[in-house]
C-alpha cells in the first residue's frame, strides 16, 4: 500500500542581519562620529554615510532574506514617512542643511531601528514581526518634530534643542525693548574710528595699536554685555557711538549704542525677516559710515543710508529689485563701499552704484555667479578699481561707470571672503564650494598699451579660508585653513605652519607688534604670534557664549565682540602702559 506524504513548505530561513548592523553602525559613525573625534573630515564622512545608507537600501532589497512584501513595504513606509516627517518639523529642521538635514540624521536613526526591529522580530508571527517594524520607524521619525536647530557650525554640526525652549532671540523680545532712545548729539564731521566692514582697508589690519599680550597679568576686561538680536554684523565706530546690524523679530534693525557703556541710541526698522537654516535669521552685511551718515544693506537687498546722529532716513532702495537679483540662498551679505559721490553694493554676483545725495541708480555692473563678497577698492598700476569676488571668480570694475577691466575666472563655486593685495600688487583671491574652502591664488595683474592682462602666479592648498578672512603680514598670509590657523609664504603659497583649532572664526592683525587677534568660532580670544617660524599661542581668554562668526573690532584700547546672541566691550592694556604699571615704585609700607 503505498502512503500519500504531504508536502510541507521548507522553513524560511533565518534574516542575514549582520550587513544592516554594520551598514547602519557605519552611517551613524560617519555621520556623527567623525565630527566628534575629527571635524576637518566631518564632508568625507557624509560622503561615507552616503555610501553606507546605499548599502543599507541594496542589504534590505536583496540580501537581507526578509519576505518580499516586507523588503518592499518598509521602503515605501521610509519615503511616506520622510515625506510625512518633513512636513510637520520645525522650519529651521526643515530648511536645514539646504533642506537635507531632515535625511542626513533621518536615514541613520531609521536604518538603525528597522534593524533592531528585524532583529527583536525573528521569532514573533509575520503581523507581529511587520507591526514591530513599522512600529519602529515610525517611532524614529517621531522624534525629529520635537526637534529645532539653531543652525550649524562650520563643520556642519548642527546646534539642536527641543522644539519648546527658547531662542536666545525669542528671549530677548519676551524681555521687552530698551529704554526709550535718546538721539546723540551732533559730533564733529572727522573720519570714523572703524568705518566699516574689516576697516578702513577692509583688511582687517589694526595699525599703531600694541596690547599687553601676557594676559595672566594683564586679562582683558570686560566694560560691558548686552544681549543683541541674530545677525552676523560687524561694528562700525565713530566717536562713543557703535553701529551693527540685527534681528528683532519680523524686523530688520540698523541699531546705534554708546560704545562707552552698551546703551541704545536710536534703532531704524525695516519690516522683513531674512531666515536660512544654516546661518540662521538676521543681516549679514556690516554698515559704513561717511560724514555723519550710515550705509547699510541688509540680507533682502534693502539699501538705507541714515542719521548717524538719529537714524533718520534720507533715502532707502532695494538692490534686489533694481538689479533683478534674486536673493541668494544664505541671504545678501555685502558691507556698502563709499567712493567720491557713489555708495556701491554687491547683489549677490552683481555690483550696483547708487548716487549718495540722492539714492538714483548710477550703474549695475556685469553679472557673475554666486557672491556674498564686499565690493573692495583697491589700485593696481595706478589705477583705482573696485574688486569682487563673486562665482569663483574675480572682477574688476571703474569705479566711474562699472565698465569691465579685467576678471579672471578660478573654481566654480560661491566666494565668501574678500581679496587682498601683495606688496607689490599683486592679487590674492579664494574660492570655495558649500562644505568649505578650496585654496588661495595669486595673480599678476599688469595694464599696458594693449589692455589688461592677468597671469596666475600660483594656487595653494596649503591655506584654505571659507568664510573666514585672511591677513597679509611681512610677506606671508594668516587665516583659517578651514577650522586650524595657518600660515603660508607668498612667494610660492608653501605652508610655513598650522595650529590651533579656533573654529571657523575671524582675526584681526596689530603689524606693530607681529600679532594676531583671534576670536574663535566658540567665542574665545586668543593672541597668536604673526611669525612664519612656528605656530605660538601667547594668551587665551573666554569672551561670548554661543556660536561666532562676526569679525571683531579694535578702537584704540577698546576690543567690540558679538555673534548672534550677545555683544561685549573690552578693555585691552597697551603694551607702554601695562610695562609702565609693572615698572611703577612700590609705595606701600613696609
Amino acid at each position: 500500500m503505498t502512503i500519500a506524504r504531504t508536502a510541507e513548505p521548507l522553513p524560511r530561513k533565518p534574516l542575514r542581519l549582520w550587513p544592516g548592523v554594520v551598514a547602519a553602525a557605519l552611517q551613524l559613525l560617519a555621520w556623527f562620529g567623525v565630527s566628534i573625534v575629527y571635524p576637518a573630515a566631518t564632508p568625507w564622512g557624509m560622503v561615507v554615510a552616503i555610501w553606507a545608507g546605499l548599502a543599507f537600501v541594496l542589504w534590505w532589497l536583496f540580501f537581507s532574506r526578509a519576505p518580499w512584501p516586507e523588503r518592499v513595504g518598509v521602503i515605501v513606509l521610509v519615503v511616506v514617512a520622510l515625506a510625512a516627517t518633513k512636513r510637520v518639523v520645525h522650519e529651521s529642521i526643515a530648511g536645514g542643511g539646504m533642506g537635507m538635514l531632515i535625511y542626513i540624521y533621518a536615514l541613520p536613526v531609521m536604518s538603525l531601528a528597522l534593524v533592531a526591529a528585524a532583529a527583536a522580530g525573528r521569532r514573533l508571527s509575520r503581523g507581529r514581526r511587520r507591526a514591530t517594524m513599522i512600529g519602529a520607524i515610525l517611532l524614529a521619525c517621531g522624534v525629529f518634530p520635537l526637534l529645532r536647530t539653531g543652525g550649524v557650525t562650520g563643520e556642519g554640526d548642527s546646534d539642536l534643542h527641543w522644539r519648546w525652549t527658547e531662542t536666545p532671540e525669542e528671549r530677548l523680545l519676551r524681555a521687552g525693548d530698551e529704554p526709550a532712545a535718546v538721539p546723540a548729539p551732533p559730533e564733529e564731521e572727522t573720519g570714523a574710528d572703524w568705518p566699516g566692514f574689516r576697516g578702513t582697508e577692509r583688511d582687517s589690519v589694526v595699525r599703531g595699536v600694541t596690547i599687553e599680550t601676557d594676559w595672566s597679568r594683564s586679562p582683558p576686561l570686560e566694560l560691558w554685555r548686552q544681549p543683541i538680536g541674530p545677525g552676523w554684523s560687524s561694528f562700525a565706530v565713530h566717536g562713543d557711538l557703535v553701529y551693527t546690524q540685527e534681528q528683532r523679530g519680523e524686523d530688520e534693525v540698523v541699531s546705534c549704542y554708546r560704545l562707552t557703556t552698551g546703551e541704545p541710541v536710536w534703532k531704524h526698522r525695516d519690516a522683513v525677516r531674512f531666515l536660512e537654516s544654516n546661518g540662521g535669521a538676521g543681516p549679514r552685511g556690516t554698515p559704513t559710515l561717511r560724514d555723519g551718515r550710515v550705509y547699510t544693506m541688509g540680507a533682502t537687498g534693502i539699501v538705507n543710508v541714515l542719521d548717524a546722529g538719529s537714524g533718520a532716513v534720507f533715502w532707502s532702495r532695494n538692490a534686489a529689485a533694481d538689479t533683478g537679483t534674486a536673493i541668494p540662498e544664505w541671504g545678501f551679505a555685502s558691507s556698502p563701499l563709499l567712493i567720491d559721490d557713489l555708495v556701491v553694493v554687491a547683489a549677490a554676483g552683481r555690483l550696483a552704484a547708487y548716487d549718495v545725495a540722492s539714492g538714483d541708480p548710477r550703474w549695475s555692473g556685469p553679472a557673475g555667479g554666486t557672491g556674498y563678497s564686499s565690493p573692495h577698492l583697491a589700485t593696481i598700476a595706478g589705477v583705482p578699481q573696485i574688486l569682487l569676488l563673486s562665482g569663483g571668480r574675480v572682477a574688476s570694475v571703474a569705479p566711474a561707470d562699472g565698465t569691465l577691466l579685467w576678471e579672471h575666472a578660478w573654481e566654480t563655486g560661491a566666494s565668501i571672503v574678500q581679496p587682498a593685495l601683495a606688496a607689490n600688487g599683486d592679487v590674492l583671491i579664494t574660492a570655495c564650494y558649500e562644505m568649505g574652502g578650496i585654496g588661495v591664488r595669486r595673480i599678476a595683474v599688469a595694464h599696458g598699451p594693449g589692455g589688461w592682462t592677468v597671469e596666475e602666479r600660483w594656487t595653494s592648498r596649503a591655506l584654505k579660508p571659507y568664510f573666514n578672512d585672511f591677513v597679509v603680514h611681512e610677506g606671508h598670509a594668516f587665516g583659517f585653513d578651514n577650522s586650524m590657523l595657518a600660515c603660508i609664504d607668498l612667494e610660492e603659497g608653501a605652508r610655513k605652519w598650522k595650529g590651533g583649532r579656533y573654529g571657523y572664526g575671524q582675526l584681526l592683525l596689530l603689524p606693530d607688534e607681529g600679532l594676531l587677534l583671534v576670536l574663535s568660532e566658540e567665542g574665545e580670544l586668543a593672541l597668536v604670534a604673526a611669525t612664519p617660524e612656528q605656530f605660538t599661542e601667547l594668551a587665551r581668554f573666554p569672551a561670548l557664549e554661543g556660536k561666532t562668526w562676526n569679525h571683531p573690532v579694535l578702537v584704540g584700547d577698546v576690543l567690540l565682540v558679538r555673534n548672534g546672541e550677545e555683544m561685549a566691550a573690552f578693555r585691552l592694556s597697551s603694551a607702554g602702559r601695562a610695562a609702565n604699571a609693572s615698572a611703577a615704585p612700590d609705595t606701600t609700607d613696609r
